[in-house]
């Protein structure tokens, strides 16, 4: 029986995708089939010395019309900005990180009812640790202008973060393959090539030193522990642990 030569081109072209199909299939098969890998969860921790200290200021400011409300709000910032500049730094190191204007109101038998507008401005100063004794001038400069300390933190700087990231994170990484080698020998077997790894976590927060209350909209402050504060300031701050974690899957052989 003679068979048409286009229907054997196309017995041959099918033959050719099921085979590639199975080859795919196959290769698949082999780097995520749970019995062909091994899972692994590494952590590191390491210690690091802050090396900035910032405070956070909020100008506040309420009345009858946003105008006059924003008006008010920008003398304070102004005010502020040159009692800062007087001791020493410069207007670049100090940063407005938010701004807000709008309706202000008050609730009264579950009605909501708008008493006037608010302003709020959002400001931080940041200096290296090895300037720490100079953090009660900025408290007094931001006081004396009407602005609020909100928070006083030791930070990392953005380098110092990279830094501490990559060490953390490269820990972690080392941590998960030799737990990764160990659970493969135990069960008789090696580990291979790398099949995935992500970062699962990386942890880095401030270290507060003094925190405003609110009370309301208004900033409440307790002008015993911002003394307290302000006198911690001119000590050195230990090291701090930063952690990472990091999730690797390997093949087995």
């Amino acid at each position: 029986m003679k068979i048409d030569k286009s229907v054997q081109i196309t017995s041959i072209i099918v033959v050719g995708v099921l085979i590639c199909v199975a080859i795919i299939v196959a290769s698949f098969n082999s780097v995520v089939n749970p019995k062909n890998t091994v899972n692994s969860y590494g952590e590191a921790t390491i210690d690091i010395v802050p090396d900035l200290v910032t405070v956070y200021f909020t100008v506040q400011t309420s009345g009858e019309n946003s105008a006059t409300v924003q008006e008010e709000n920008n003398e304070i910032v102004d005010n502020l900005i040159s009692n800062i500049v007087a001791q020493g730094f410069e207007k670049e190191d100090i940063q407005t990180q938010n701004f807000y204007i709008g309706p202000k109101y008050r609730y009264t038998n579950g009605k909501q009812i708008q008493e006037g507008y608010e302003a709020t401005h959002y400001l931080k100063v940041e200096m290296s640790t090895d300037d720490s004794s100079k953090i009660g001038k900025i408290v007094d400069a931001g006081v004396d202008a009407g602005a609020a300390i909100s928070y006083i933190n030791f930070e990392l700087s953005q380098e110092k973060q990279n830094e501490a990231k990559a060490e953390a994170i490269q820990f972690a990484a080392e941590d998960a393959q030799i737990k990764a080698e160990a659970l493969a020998q135990g069960l008789g077997y090696e580990i291979g090539k790398l099949v995935s790894v992500s970062n699962s976590d990386f942890g880095y927060s401030p270290w507060n030193i003094y925190s405003s209350r609110m009370e309301g909209s208004a900033m409440s402050v307790n002008d015993e522990e911002l003394q307290k504060a302000v006198e911690s300031t001119s000590i050195q701050p230990g090291e701090q642990t930063v952690r990472a974690s990091v999730t690797a899957v390997f093949k087995i052989k």
